[in-house]
């Protein structure tokens, strides 16, 4: 049988019945397994895809057991099989979840097409999962990559607060990674199935922020023709990331240490309360302990917030790292890219230098810029100019060069000498890059095109 077959399970407790289902669905190409209680049903491993089960089942009933399979693993699909008189029974386990019923005695046939329709919502349902998470996996950003003291730490924390249900505070300079924090927070939480949902109070207004967070409903405000969910609503059951906290004006921060403290929140223009499940976790650039002291921020939203807090640390704090977040963010760059990048040596060494205030997204920033100029596919110093002051600087080959003897200038010419001059030193550097023209002129420190004009005017063309 092949490793791929669909595995179906059949729950009946009639000894004949139960055979006769088994022979045919393996006579179909199925990998079947036939039990006769519900009880041992949960014990079948590996998991099936589609299950065949009797309604009325000894000890624990048919609809119990949909309900406990479909809480372990929401995409396995379950058909029912009922007598007469139990169709009431039937639509309740539809509701449940369950992908068709059948009345006694089964239309073989019938059910066959039915079980074969199952496999294939399973498949399916396991294909867009799986596509999600490899998504999820491309799209995830470099952020605690690292063996550092300060990113093992952080990391350690991110483990011991996801499974709490509490709010969780992320300080940390811009750029340091807070909303991958959150993120992982998430991932790693109980709630990692349900919505992800981020808001950065810094890109809206007053106005515009506290209809995103809550909603409203229809006729609220000029132009609201029709209700909508806040993000409270959107992100029930799941986490909710607000960015930039510290830019909540303190009216909205009111309105938002309520649902902090009891789930409770109102849209905007109705009188009715509604209630909402949902983790939230803070980030911000600021000290808010300075924005508490300034009045800028409500003490009582503060300590609500940081029940539990993370800090994200600067680039700068763990320079060993670097070489481990280049190769991460070139790793996307030759996706995006399909060529191979590289880097040398000189420019991680310097990249180690910098102390990069803008952390690990200016790092990327410089590396994305590097990437498209480099057109060997090699980034050098040279390619990082403008973003990275130690590129800025004159390069060592000038020093080089005015060490290397010239020839010596010929007496009594009329600006002949300054051409020789020029000449040998451009023979030189093609000789060093092994006449390889666009090598020679970014030594030089100068445009491809600058170096064919010098070529054909001192006749080297």
């Amino acid at each position: 049988m092949s490793a791929d077959a669909l595995r179906v399970l059949v729950v009946e407790d009639e000894a004949a019945l139960r055979e006769l289902l088994e022979r045919q669905l393996r006579r179909r190409g199925y990998d079947v397994t036939a039990v006769g209680s519900a009880e041992e049903a949960l014990d079948v491993d590996p998991e099936p895809d589609v299950v065949l089960c009797d309604i009325s089942l000894p000890g624990m009933t048919g609809i119990e057991l949909l309900g406990k399979l479909r809480a372990r693993s929401p995409t396995v699909e379950c058909i029912v099989l009922t007598g007469q008189g139990s169709i009431p029974t039937a639509i309740e386990a539809m509701k449940l979840g369950a992908y068709h019923y059948f009345e006694k005695p089964v239309k073989l046939k019938e059910l066959e097409l039915y079980v074969q329709g199952a496999g294939e919502k399973r498949r399916l349902a396991r294909e867009n999962r799986d596509l999600k998470a490899g998504l999820a996996r491309q799209n995830r950003a470099p952020a605690f990559v690292g063996r550092s003291p300060v990113v093992e730490a952080v990391r350690e924390l991110i483990l011991r607060v996801a499974p709490s249900p509490a709010p969780v505070l992320v300080e940390g300079e811009t750029g340091t990674g807070k909303d991958l924090v959150a993120r992982a927070i998430h991932e790693a939480s109980p709630r990692r199935d349900r919505p992800l949902v981020a808001i950065n109070c810094g890109a809206l207004s007053e106005s515009l922020l506290e209809n995103e967070l809550f909603g409203h409903v229809a006729g609220a405000f000029t132009g609201a023709s029709n209700e909508q969910r806040g993000l409270f609503e959107v992100a029930h059951g799941g986490t909710l990331f607000i960015d930039e906290v510290a830019e909540m004006s303190l009216e909205i921060q009111k309105k938002f240490l309520r649902v902090l403290e009891n789930g409770e929140f109102r849209r905007l223009g109705e009188s009715r309360t509604r209630t909402a499940d949902v983790r939230v976790v803070a980030a911000t650039n600021r000290q808010l302990k300075e924005q508490v002291a300034q009045s800028r921020f409500r003490e009582d939203l503060y300590y609500r917030l940081n029940v539990l807090s993370i800090r994200t640390p600067a680039l700068r704090e763990h320079p060993e790292d670097i070489p481990l977040l280049v190769d991460e963010l070139l790793d996307r760059a030759r996706a995006h890219h399909g060529r191979p990048i590289t880097c040398e040596p000189a420019v991680l060494e310097a990249f180690q230098r910098y102390r990069w205030p803008g952390n690990v997204r200016e790092l990327r920033n410089v590396l994305e810029r590097a990437a498209v100029l480099a057109p060997t596919g090699t980034i050098r110093l040279a390619d990082c100019r403008g973003a990275l002051p130690e590129a800025d600087e004159p390069p060592p080959r000038a020093v080089v060069a005015a060490a290397t003897p010239l020839p010596t200038p010929t007496a009594g010419a009329d600006g002949g000498s300054l051409e020789e001059v020029e000449r040998a030193h451009i023979i030189r550097v093609l000789e060093t890059c092994n006449g390889n023209k666009t090598a020679a002129a970014r030594q030089l420190g100068v445009s491809l095109r600058s170096l064919y004009r010098k070529l054909e005017r001192l006749g080297m063309k």
